[in-house]
Order: structure tokens, then C-alpha cells, then sequence
């Protein structure tokens, strides 16, 4: 639901534009405010989760969530379009967190690593198929699109995670989670989505505006990239535990900043697709990375840490588009390099956090 949500309106701003009225930079905020108000509730999402109950908090956020996409539906203005996105996001933000820190806590060694790589194949699907989704519904009324979202979270929130409240000394720790090495992690997560990873608004801009792609076409644009890192996934947990988090990283943004500049060049949909590709699939890499490292970074409050640095990253996906949708009506190719070459400082934090030396668990078993 989450990646689901978040993506949903990146091929339907030409209609999202008409019905509201509105400029590309005011639709675009559809996207960013989401996620704005999702990553400030994420730096203590996963401690109340952890605190709570999973259980608990799971089941009441898919039912805000259904609840805010209903309101997305009756929106009248723009404004309250934004309003009900800003609610979609606050609910999301207690998803990814509390199911990572599952995995790890079930999970041990290489298996960790796996599991996350599979784990981010299912999220990759869903922001492969979110697009795509919201591309087609966009050709007949793009308030299907969110229908269905409604009508899904309330399905999940009867089938909620078991997990249940943590209180007293067995509560989770929230202190622990403002050291050198996680906001190290939550430096790398913030560049990595402003720039490399999170370039998908550009590509909906480029793909509708400069190419002349209808929304089914965006759609699929898109959906070729999630599909890619989909099925890389899997393999990204394999390689990270064979050859560990330095040389993926540093690997792994050497190949996705080039094919970020080369998406900026392409000349038709089909080259568009062909390098965005690519970008998807080694995307995920970084992706795996970083939420790997968070999962074990902090064995005390595994939901805090994971949602702390996706505090991080989805600021950056927020960001991204307000710092490099306006440099589009100047060059797109510039656009396009810019928000590469934040890919740099990615690999610097990623390289200097997977230096530091892990904590291991003090909290009473």
C-alpha cells in the first residue's frame, strides 16, 4: 500500500492539472506533500509501533489509510486534495517500519539479507504496478485509482501483523537512535531519494511533456522500472552478504548516477524505458542497503531505527521534485544530472556508515 500510494499520481498530473485547475509544480505537490508528512511521522512511527503494538497500529493505519483515500475522491479543490495525501502519508508512515523489524527479529545472519532483498522485490512491485495502475484508470477518471486503494486497505486492516504493546523497562529506546552511525545511515537514505532513486517524477514529467507519452504509456514506463527491480531484489541480498555494503554501495551508485544522466538524454519512449530500467533494477540495490542496515543497525529498537532512516530517504523523495521539477522548463538533460550526481554523497555516507562499528543489543531479553 505504501509504495502503492505514493506513485499513484505521477502519470495523471495532465488530469490532476485540469481538474483542479492547477500548474505542474502545484499537482507535483501531491507527491511531495506525502511524503513530507510521511517522513516526519516516520522518525518515531516505528518506536510507537514497537511500544503499541503492531497489531494495534497496522489495523488502525489501514483503516486511516481507506478513510484518506476516500477523501482524495471527494476532494472539491486542490487544496484538500493535498490534505487527504497528507493523511494518506501520515498513515503509511507505520507500515514498512514494524514488517522490516520483524524480519529481522525472526531472521538471523545471511538469511536477513535475503529476506530483505525479497521483501524489497514485493515493495518494488508495488511501485511498479502503482503507476501503471495509475496511468490506465487516469484514461477513464483517475478517482478509480483511489477507490481501489480505499476499498484494499480496509480488506488488510482485518489481517494485521501479530506483535503486541512493549511497556516499561521493555519498552523501546528512542535515544539510541541519534548516534554518528544512524544519522550516517539517514544522510545516505536522504541523498540517495533526492537525487538517484528518486527521479521517477522527472521521468513522469519528461515521458508526458517532452515526449509526448499519454498516461497508459507513462504508466508502463514506469512499470518496466519496478519490474526490473523487482526481480533483482533477491539477488541484491545475495550480493551485499557476499562482497558486503561497501563495494555494493560504492558499485551500485556508480551504475544508477550513469544511467540517471543517460534517462535524461533519451530521445523516445522506448530509450526512455530501456535506461530507467536499469535505474529501477540497481536502484533496488541501494534501496536493500539501506534498509538491511537499518533492520540490524540498532537491535534495541529495530521499528525506530528502520523508520528513522526512511524518515530520511522519503524527506529526499519529497524534495527531490521541488529542487528539480522547475529546473526542467530550463533543461531537462540538467535536471537529469543534477539530481544524479547527489548520488555521490550517497555512497560517501554509505561508505563511511558501514565503517563504523556495530552496537550489539543491551536490552534485558
Amino acid at each position: 500500500m505504501g509504495p502503492f500510494g505514493t506513485a499513484i499520481v505521477l502519470p495523471m498530473f495532465p488530469e490532476l492539472r485540469e481538474e483542479f485547475n492547477a500548474s505542474t509544480e502545484q499537482v507535483s505537490l501531491s507527491f511531495s506533500v506525502y511524503l513530507f508528512v510521511m517522513a516526519g511521522m516516520m522518525l518515531v512511527s516505528g518506536t510507537i509501533g514497537e511500544r503499541y503494538g503492531r497489531r494495534r497500529v497496522v489495523r488502525l493505519t489501514f483503516i486511516t489509510y481507506g478513510i484518506a483515500s476516500l477523501l482524495c475522491v471527494l476532494a472539491p479543490t486542490l487544496t484538500w486534495f493535498l490534505v487527504a495525501r497528507a493523511l494518506q502519508g501520515a498513515a503509511n508512515a507505520f507500515i514498512t517500519p514494524l514488517l522490516l523489524a520483524g524480519l529481522a527479529e525472526v531472521l538471523a545472519g545471511s538469511q536477513v539479507s535475503k529476506a530483505v532483498g525479497v521483501y524489497s522485490s514485493f515493495q518494488a512491485l508495488g511501485s511498479a504496478l502503482s503507476p501503471f495502475f495509475g496511468g490506465f484508470v487516469a484514461e477513464f477518471d483517475w478517482r478509480i485509482a483511489f477507490v481501489v486503494a480505499a476499498v484494499v486497505a480496509f480488506v488488510l486492516s482485518l489481517f494485521p501483523p501479530p506483535g503486541e504493546p512493549r511497556v516499561g523497562v521493555d519498552a523501546p529506546p528512542i535515544k539510541a537512535l541519534v548516534s554518528k552511525r544512524m544519522l550516517l545511515l539517514g544522510a545516505a537514505a536522504f541523498t540517495a531519494a533526492v537525487g538517484p532513486i528518486g527521479a521517477a517524477v522527472l521521468v513522469g514529467v519528461k515521458a508526458r511533456d517532452q515526449l509526448g507519452l499519454g498516461p497508459t504509456e507513462t504508466g508502463i514506463v514506469l512499470l518496466i522500472s519496478g519490474l526490473g527491480a523487482m526481480v533483482a531484489g533477491p539477488i541484491w541480498g545475495e550480493l551485499i552478504q557476499r562482497v558486503g555494503i561497501k563495494r555494493s554501495s560504492i558499485g551500485g551508485v556508480a551504475v544508477v548516477v550513469a544511467f540517471v544522466f543517460a534517462t535524461g538524454a533519451a530521445s523516445s519512449g522506448l530509450a526512455l524505458a530501456a535506461t530507467w530500467l536499469v535505474v529501477g533494477a540497481v536502484s533496488n540495490l541501494i534501496v536493500v542497503i539501506l534498509q538491511l542496515s537499518a533492520a540490524i543497525a540498532e537491535p534495541d529498537n529495530r521499528g525506530g531505527a528502520v523508520s528513522f532512516m526512511l524518515a530520511f530517504r522519503f524527506l529526499g523523495h519529497a524534495a527531490g521534485p521541488l529542487l528539480f521539477v522547475p529546473v526542467l522548463s530550463t533543461s531537462v538533460q540538467l535536471a537529469f544530472v543534477l539530481a544524479g550526481s547527489v548520488g555521490v554523497l550517497t555512497a560517501i555516507a554509505l561508505v563511511l556508515f558501514a565503517s563504523q562499528p556495530p552496537r550489539a543489543a543491551t536490552m534485558a531479553q
